[in-house]
């Protein structure tokens, strides 16, 4: 009997010495800290920049816009970094690979209209590529906002609507634009 114990410490000290293993949460949240919207029109390209390399708090982000012209219809793209890391890692990436937890939504306080121009695999709208169709000159703010897991079958959020998505808001940029 004495020697079947012999070894219990040894087993014991193996059991407890070792470190726990932390689970790993797929969806953890990115840090985004810059939005790149690009717009390409018939006679001109046009491009938003917002850019926050310490994210939330502490310094103010930098936006720059172009002006778009009046009446016009550009194709449109986005482009998601986090430029805190070194490479800058490519958040879009993310955002196509998980198009069904992911939806873009657009909304404009002047005459400007959205449309997707893309969709996850299950027919629902992303928002990665979409048109955006100018009105008459002025200034409005375009603000742009990326839900994770939206409710995408809820009422009005395939057409745009975020009122009733849910889910969590990863970024939300206003672009005070000039429509010439």
């Amino acid at each position: 009997m004495i020697k079947s114990f012999k070894y219990l410490p040894f087993v014991a000290l193996a059991l407890f010495s070792c470190d726990p293993v932390d689970p790993v949460d797929p969806n953890e949240e990115e840090l985004i800290t810059t939005v790149t919207v690009t717009l390409v029109g018939p006679t001109s390209t046009a491009t938003l920049s917002y850019v926050d390399i310490d994210g939330d708090g502490g310094m103010a982000p930098v936006i720059t816009v172009d002006s778009l012209e009046a009446n016009t219809v550009y194709e449109g793209s986005l482009e998601l970094l986090n430029d805190a890391e070194t490479p800058a890692e490519d958040i879009t990436v993310e955002i196509f690979d998980e198009a069904e937890e992911h939806q873009f939504f657009f909304a404009s306080t002047g005459e400007s209209t959205f449309s997707y121009d893309d969709q996850d695999n299950d027919g629902n709208p992303v928002g990665l590529m979409f048109d955006l169709t100018t009105g008459i000159s002025g200034t409005e703010d375009y603000t742009i906002t990326l839900r994770h897991e939206p409710a995408k079958s809820a009422s009005g959020v395939s057409d745009g609507d975020i009122t009733n998505a849910g889910g969590e808001t990863d970024i939300e940029v206003v672009f005070e634009v000039i429509v010439k």
